[in-house]
């Protein structure tokens, strides 16, 4: 989680902004990085030059301006997309190497911070997986993509985020195992050895998880989430996250870190409507939303047309596989042989991955 400090080896916010200075800080703790923050020139001036990067308030540029602050690099303007954005002239007189409007370039601004945290831009890959309606499949879906992680040689860890799922842990046939859970994390906070909290989870070659067990735990710890998703940003190739629909603040974090976030949906009217609900909060976090269908016409809707419906890019279709839930009965984890509608669609979304000790080696 982010704090402020008045260390000069942190990048600076410089607002008397509430509201951005609420989306940057909950954007620092998605991007696990520590930050120091200014409302006003004369706070900022301490840690101006020193600051790695200048996260800059719309409200304050002409401020910062008029107190001729040094000219440095690194410093980004940044406004929420209901403000209106200085005029360029103070921009110029700064130097300012980007504009960035939110929440459309939150991504962009979690993955600043966390190269900074990480002390390099190298980082797993996080995908966030929601059901439009109850059982959409969407637990389902991220616990194939990380069984297809496993097999593509990625190191993978798939968090499951929804307490009134069932358990991603169940969906895999591995509630038996032995390792951590959620409850096992609860005052867990800041940084986190990688190796060491994947090695005390449930897991099988590249894959370990994070889940639940049956203790009544009603929620997910926010700085317990914070900490396994900075571990396995640093320690991982990939993280799959399985979230509720019903979002609260951990689920909201875990959207803001998400390179891609896939919403599932039958292929169904009544589930399109429900969707909708669902889309507008998550797209308004994680600007990559896209969704994945399930079935098809002629019972269905079609898999563009429901994605036109609901305004948002279609990642892919999850056509009929009757063996599925068979498979699942008998505690086969889904995609597991790799074969199927769900193994391909799982291998479509994950194409452009590669392990890290590959993308090493090319460097």
């Amino acid at each position: 989680m982010p704090t402020t400090t008045t260390d000069r080896r942190y990048p600076l916010i410089v607002t008397a902004d509430p509201v951005l200075l609420d989306d940057l800080l909950r954007l620092a703790a998605a991007g696990s990085a520590e930050v120091r923050v200014a409302n006003d020139a004369v706070a900022a001036r301490a840690g101006w030059a020193a600051a790695p990067f200048v996260l800059l308030g719309a409200d304050a540029v002409e401020e910062v301006v008029r107190a001729r602050m040094p000219v440095r690099g690194a410093v980004m303007l940044v406004a929420r997309a209901d403000q209106q954005v200085p005029p360029w002239r103070f921009a110029e007189a700064l130097r300012v190497e980007q504009v960035v409007v939110l929440p459309q370039a939150e991504s962009w601004v979690v993955d600043r911070f966390a190269e900074h945290a990480l002390g390099s831009p190298t980082r797993g890959r996080v995908l966030a997986v929601v059901g439009g309606r109850g059982g959409a499949g969407a637990s389902v879906l991220a616990a194939a993509l990380a069984v297809t992680g496993r097999r593509r040689d990625l190191d993978t860890l798939l968090i499951d985020a929804d307490p009134f799922g069932g358990g991603v842990d169940l969906v895999l046939g591995w509630e038996k195992m032995q390792g951590l859970r959620w409850p096992d994390l609860v005052d867990a906070s800041g940084l986190v050895s990688p190796p060491t909290l994947m090695s005390a989870l449930p897991g099988e070659g590249h894959l370990a998880v994070l889940s639940f067990d049956q203790s009544e735990l009603d929620g997910v710890p926010l700085e317990a989430l914070a900490s396994a998703l900075d571990a396995g940003r640093r320690g991982r190739d990939l993280v799959v996250i399985d979230l509720p629909r019903r979002f609260d603040e951990p689920s909201l974090l875990a959207l803001t870190a998400a390179d891609r976030a896939y919403l599932v949906v039958p292929a169904e009217l009544r589930a399109c409507a429900a969707a909708r609900r669902v889309a507008a909060v998550a797209g308004h976090y994680c600007a990559t939303l896209s969704v994945v269908v399930r079935g098809a016409p002629p019972l269905g809707v079609a898999p563009a047309e429901l994605a036109r419906a609901l305004e948002l890019p279609l990642a892919g279709e999850l056509r009929s596989e009757p063996r599925l839930d068979q498979q699942l009965e008998v505690g086969q984890a889904p995609a597991a042989n790799g074969r199927g509608p769900l193994a391909e669609l799982c291998r479509e979304l994950l194409r452009d991955l590669v392990p890290r000790r590959h993308r090493a080696v090319a460097r």
